[in-house]
């Protein structure tokens, strides 16, 4: 199993616009070939001391992929790249982290 952690940062005021748009191919990308999960969530202040500030302009994605290969087949398929040729003038950079999990998981 593949997780991966991505993190959208928008142009500021452009926040609605990227997330409408991702939202639009989550159903889509849920319905791939060894798509476990996938996501958006926004971050909230917790009141926890290791979080640092909130950044109100990035979206994060959170993904689970059966393989390294449906990974890689999701970053080719048509829902993605529609979302990133709408969304593109919005987006200021994506950045992601792909892990494995070590350990037992629940």
């Amino acid at each position: 199993m593949i997780h991966v952690l991505a993190q959208i940062i928008v142009k500021p005021g452009q926040k609605e616009k990227v997330l409408e748009e991702f939202l639009k191919i989550v159903d889509q990308v849920r319905a791939e070939p060894g798509c476990l999960e996938y996501g958006a969530a926004m971050e909230i202040p917790s009141g926890i001391p290791v979080q640092p500030p909130v950044r109100e302009n990035v979206i994060h994605v959170i993904e689970k992929w059966e393989s390294l290969e449906a990974l890689q087949q999701h970053l080719q398929a048509a829902p993605l790249q529609t979302f990133l040729q709408q969304a593109e003038p919005s987006i200021e950079q994506i950045v992601a982290s792909v892990l494995q999990p070590v350990g037992p998981s629940v």
